[in-house]
């Protein structure tokens, strides 16, 4: 990305945690930004005519800490009804700001500008309406047309806005780039950029500054990288405001948990972000406990030493540039990111539906389930034994390894980042057929594992290196936000070779399928089947989370196949992009179902909708019947 290698650092230091100098935005009695703490939204999943339902569910939120609410305005009469619903829930004792969510029509948020406190657009249907996936190039003076028009939509908003000290949130999604940046950009983090962009400088050109903005998506690496490059591009002109932070469509359960914590985690790891939404396919106000989460886990690195800063002229921030290693037995060079349980402690093996390629253990293992016969087997160097065969692999810790003579066969060697001094490394490019188990005990533990990647970088060392993190977490829903925030920052960035994650309160199963849904949530490993699921809003005319149930009971058994279920059309041919199916809301109870962007059947019956996009599968040779 050319522009890329001219823009300032995106964050304040990659060595140590600060947070983001943004300017603070007054959001009706809260400030956005500045030195305000990170702020916590959701937004409402109701009909947005229905003024008590909306309401009442805005104050659930509010009960559960959610400092701001967004909630869905398609049109005028919607727009209109913001003020009884603020009134309702004022009435009630609570004040907390309410956010208009638009696309499509300026008239609307000209008139939501004047009943709420903050108004979101959207730059890819603000002025150009509805997508209609145009690929015909513009001239020069077609492609200034379209942003001269922009401008005029603009203004008025930005002058009822400025009246009634309403902020603006300018907020891009990856689904919904107009056709204009899309003839010229494509569907590229440089293209969301410039569409924020361009609304920017609209509003510096007439000094309206209460703005934040948002660039999303449900790919976590596409999400990370724009969001980057948005910053830097903001310093290089000059802005500093602040940062929405979300990953869209992120699912339910689980799924929907380590998605969000890999992507927001990574940004808020370099100090981006001054307010998170979390976007579950679940009730809103349980968003809330996950932001906190992250927001808290965050804050603890706040204040904590500096890490040794290294040469990061070979980071790639803005695009996903795979680090070079060569091959060690299965890992590395290129090979699938592996798994490595930690069972050190006396843990066993027990039966799970995914299956490990190694464990790290005190003693050899010797009865083993039929699908672990291949299983490397990591053992500290003095407990192998003589009988060790070509599966069990010597550990060591640094001292040890640069003493230790040199057998020819695979090692492992555990380390830190402060461990890699001159006799290691001159020990390293003698011993190459080594793995490097790489710990981290810094509070700032994703920074300090960086850095040891760029080090390694800057000498030239291309040894496999397993990402390893130990937790004495043993709330689960706990241990799979923390450790996909502090891992997934390094596999987006297109670092490590492996994972293991130490939680020896947490069941084998459990911990298995957590090492698989951050791999997969970071893009790096596709283990299981992947659901791209809005988290639903005013505008979604069928029940979101029940049929996401069921499209999951009937097709969570094809792995690596990718399926959208999106609310409705306003994001959903964009967001589902990277989907092989898409389940779209197409009118009250209808839905039409796609194959990659292509609609196939238009407005089927609910009702009939699961089994239908069951049958376009297996017509599209992308079935295959459960294992029993």
């Amino acid at each position: 990305m050319d522009k890329a290698g001219k823009l300032p650092l995106y964050c304040e230091s990659l060595f140590e945690y600060k947070r983001n100098m943004s300017r603070a935005v007054p959001v009706g009695s809260i400030f956005i930004g500045g030195d305000n703490p990170i702020r916590l939204q959701s937004m409402t999943t109701t009909d947005s005519l229905d003024t008590e339902a909306t309401a009442n569910q805005c104050i659930r939120i509010a009960m559960a800490g959610g400092e701001l609410v967004r909630i869905t305005t398609q049109g005028r009469r919607e727009a209109i009804n913001l003020e009884p619903i603020k009134k309702y829930i004022s009435d009630k004792g609570f004040d907390i700001p309410l956010v208009a969510d638009i696309h499509f029509n300026p008239n609307a948020a000209l008139l939501a500008a004047e009943r709420v406190e903050k108004v979101r657009i959207n730059p890819g249907n603000f002025a150009d309406g509805a997508k209609k996936f145009s690929t015909k190039a513009l001239s020069p003076e077609e492609y200034l047309s379209g942003l001269e028009e922009i401008e005029a939509k603009l203004l008025p908003l930005l002058d009822i806005c400025r009246d009634n000290g309403t902020a603006l949130r300018i907020g891009a999604n990856h689904g919904s780039l107009s056709d204009r940046i899309m003839t010229r950009y494509g569907d590229t983090a440089l293209g969301m950029v410039e569409s924020c962009m361009e609304f920017l400088r609209i509003c510096r050109k007439v000094n309206f500054e209460n703005i934040v903005l948002s660039i999303k998506s449900s790919n976590t690496r596409v999400m990370v990288q724009t969001v980057r490059l948005l910053a830097a591009t903001m310093r290089s002109e000059n802005m500093n405001y602040p940062l929405h932070l979300g990953v869209t469509e992120a699912g339910s359960g689980e799924d929907g948990r380590i998605k969000s914590a890999v992507g927001i985690g990574a940004l808020l790891a370099d100090g981006l972000g001054d307010t998170i939404r979390v976007s579950l396919t679940e009730e809103p106000e349980e968003e809330i406990p996950v932001a906190r989460h992250l927001k808290e886990l965050i804050e603890k690195r706040e204040g904590q030493p500096a890490i040794a800063p290294v040469d990061s002229s070979a980071y790639h921030p803005y695009d996903y540039v795979e680090r070079k290693s060569h091959k060690v037995g299965l890992f590395g060079g290129g090979q699938t990111t592996a798994v490595v349980m930690d069972l050190r402690g006396g843990r066993g093996i027990a039966d799970s539906a995914c299956v490990c390629e190694a464990v790290i253990t005190d003693k050899p293992l010797t009865k083993l389930p039929l699908s672990y016969n291949n299983l490397i087997q990591i053992i500290p160097h003095n407990n192998i034994g003589k009988e060790a065969g070509p599966n069990f692999w010597p550990l060591y810790d640094a001292e040890a390894f640069i003493s230790h003579a040199s057998s020819g066969e695979p090692a492992v060697l555990s380390l830190s980042y402060g461990d890699l001094g001159a006799k290691l490394i001159k020990r390293l490019r003698e011993e190459t057929n080594c793995v490097i188990l790489l710990t981290t005990e810094h509070a700032n533990g994703p920074a300090e594992q960086r850095a040891f990647f760029l080090a390694m970088a800057a000498e030239g060392l291309t040894h496999p290196v397993i990402i390893h993190r130990e937790y004495a977490e043993n709330h689960l829903a706990s241990l799979q936000i923390e450790a996909a925030a502090d891992t997934g920052l390094l596999f987006l960035d297109g670092f490590g070779d492996g994972l293991s994650v130490a939680a020896p309160a947490i069941g084998f199963a459990s911990l298995i399928e957590l090492h698989f849904g951050i791999l997969q949530a970071s893009r790096v490993r596709f283990s299981r089947t992947e659901y791209i699921s809005c988290p639903g809003c005013g505008r979604t005319l069928f029940d979101l989370q029940t049929t996401t149930k069921l499209v999951r009971a009937r097709t969570s058994h094809l792995k690596g196949l990718k399926i959208a279920i999106m609310g409705c059309i306003v994001n959903g041919i964009g967001e589902m992009a990277d989907a092989d199916y898409g389940y779209v809301g197409a009118g009250p109870g209808k839905i039409s179902l796609y194959k990659n962007r292509e609609l196939v059947l238009r407005a089927l019956p609910a009702d009939e909708a699961v089994e239908r996009l069951v049958e376009l599968i297996k017509e599209g040779g992308d079935w295959r019947e459960e294992e029993r």
